[in-house]
């Protein structure tokens, strides 16, 4: 009897420090289809080597998607990669990557990504009372 090791569709990296993070990425994993997404929580000790072209640092400023063929995509393009994966979402995954409309989300993740701590900060307000 031989074994088989899946390698999966995607690999996701996340920062589990951040709460906005830990809730989106905690959504995905209970969709269907979940189970062939690998998800890596970088601010995690003791997290294992991230592969070619990513270290710890720029996998906790920028959400980072490595395909099964080992091609890394980032932003936009990681969140349109996810969706595609997970059968609820591959409709949007789909449009997101479409080359007239990738660039707007982009822009969009970009504007976010300076305010994310701030905004991090108040959902923890927000949750706690």
């Amino acid at each position: 009897m031989t074994e088989t090791t899946t390698i999966p569709a995607l690999t996701v990296y996340y920062d589990g420090a951040c709460p906005i993070c830990r809730f989106e990425i905690g959504h995905y994993q209970q969709c269907a289809g979940s189970e062939a997404i690998d998800f890596v929580n970088v601010a995690a000790e003791n997290v294992p080597s991230l592969g070619d072209g990513l270290d710890r640092d720029k996998a906790m400023a920028r959400f980072h998607v490595r395909r099964a063929d080992g091609s890394l995509v980032s932003g936009a393009a990681g969140f349109s990669e996810v969706w595609r994966v997970l059968p609820g979402w591959r409709k949007l995954g789909r449009i997101a990557s479409l080359p007239f409309i990738l660039p707007i989300l982009e822009f969009g993740y970009k504007a976010i990504l300076p305010v994310r701590a701030r905004l991090s900060a108040l959902l923890l307000r927000f949750s706690q009372g």
